[in-house]
């Protein structure tokens, strides 16, 4: 690791240099979004000055397969087929070569590293195994680790529990929604999830692993450590837990991170004395440009990703910490009579109610208002508690609609659990 920043920094500088050097005659779409800047920069403030690129500008650039633009060399060096999921627009066709798709597996040990996984150990992927980019690099980086994987694709919740149990599995990979859902129904079937043998929980694809209220949940379910991941199929594995459970460090051995200002609503936890105790970093849109990755580079590319930097923390790696890990998206912001919030400030408050067993935020408009519509599947049935203690937390009354057990979709891959019915956000 480096002793400071300003090491870590030449380090960035000599391995984006290098990428560029190799990328830019050959990349179509980065030699005309660069064309008459320098090939070579001297400082990370002057890489500044280079334009930024969006997901919108790759969708739309895209050709009818959904292929995205930025590919370096000819698609016949590809190998890997990945796809976004779609859920923040229309998906997006990734490929990898070899040699980028190594770098993915780099990366992730040191993912692996913060959770000390051993060789030997025995995990399950519980995830679909589709072209979404899920836990696939989780997978590979495991058995190049010298893990025992046990693939959990295919498989109906209560198979994957007694696969756990059979196979031995001390360590599992799921979502934050499905691993809560893999206890729920180890409940409904009289089985104790604490006692499945499972004591190290990956959870990537959704907010949750930095978010108290969910970490708790399912750590105190499973009797078991939970360890955030974040990560991205047009930007790579970009983000590892910290120890303390509580924050997202961006590798940055792998990845520059820059920072834009945002509009947040700053209200997120129900808990008094957790909002005092809340560091005071202001929220910033993620920037993120990869430097392992030629193939497909991601180049000053906007993640969309609400997060809370702090450098000045004393985290062993000294990468940047953000505090809450991703605690929101720009896009998906609702202005409910003049009040700005989240879905991801009003899920973190739902996942610290422990009679909701699942639920849905449903956005409309009425006019130029948005409008909000919860429904939750509550054992105790009393909806308004819920819209009282929305209100008490967000200044913001909502309506929440109970709904019956099971009703509301569960899935392996990203929760949808905000539907977005607004006419000017397709």
């Amino acid at each position: 690791m480096f002793s400071d920043r300003r090491s870590l920094e030449a380090h960035q500088l000599q391995r984006l240099n290098a990428l560029l050097f190799h990328v830019r005659p050959r990349n179509l779409f980065y030699e005309k979004k660069f064309a008459g800047l320098p090939y070579e920069i001297a400082s990370l403030d002057q890489w500044r000055d280079f334009p930024m690129t969006t997901k919108g500008e790759l969708s739309s650039q895209a050709d009818s397969t959904g292929l995205a633009p930025h590919h370096t060399f000819p698609i016949r060096d590809y190998l890997r087929f990945h796809r976004t999921s779609g859920s923040t627009g229309r998906p997006l066709v990734i490929l990898d070569r070899a040699e980028d798709w190594a770098w993915w597996i780099r990366t992730w040990q040191f993912v692996l590293d913060a959770a000390k996984i051993e060789a030997g150990t025995t995990v399950l992927m519980a995830f679909s195994f589709g072209p979404f980019i899920g836990f696939w690099s989780a997978n590979e980086a495991c058995l190049a680790r010298g893990c025992r994987v046990v693939p959990g694709g295919g498989m109906s919740t209560a198979a994957r529990l007694d696969l756990i149990q059979s196979a031995g599995c001390s360590v599992l990979f799921s979502t934050p929604s499905y691993t809560l859902h893999l206890a729920e129904e180890a409940n409904k079937r009289g089985m104790d999830a604490s006692k499945l043998g499972v004591q190290k929980i990956f959870v990537a694809g959704e907010p949750g692993g930095s978010i108290a209220s969910i970490r708790q949940r399912i750590e105190n379910a499973f009797d078991a450590t939970v360890f955030d991941h974040v990560g991205a199929t047009e930007v790579g594995p970009w983000g590892m837990g910290t120890p303390d459970g509580k924050a997202i460090h961006v590798i940055e051995h792998e990845f520059i991170a820059e920072f834009l200002p945002c509009e947040w609503s700053d209200h997120q936890s129900s808990n008094p004395k957790e909002e005092k105790s809340r560091p005071t970093t202001a929220p910033m849109e993620l920037v993120l440009t990869s430097l392992g990755r030629e193939g497909v580079p991601a180049l000053r590319y906007r993640t969309g990703d609400i997060v809370r930097p702090r450098f000045d923390h004393h985290d062993a790696n000294g990468f940047v910490r953000l505090e809450g890990g991703v605690i929101g998206r720009t896009d998906q912001m609702l202005t409910i009579r003049a009040v700005n919030v989240f879905p991801t400030s009003i899920e973190a408050i739902l996942h610290s109610i422990p009679e909701i067993a699942e639920f849905r935020l449903i956005a409309s408009r009425e006019g130029a208002m948005d409008q909000l519509t919860i429904e939750v599947e509550d054992e105790l049935h009393q909806p308004a508690r819920i819209t009282d203690l929305l209100d008490r937390s967000l200044g913001l009354r909502v309506e929440v609609v109970d709904v019956a057990s099971g009703s509301l979709p569960r899935s392996t891959d990203k929760a949808k659990r905000f539907l977005d019915r607004r006419p000017s956000i397709l």
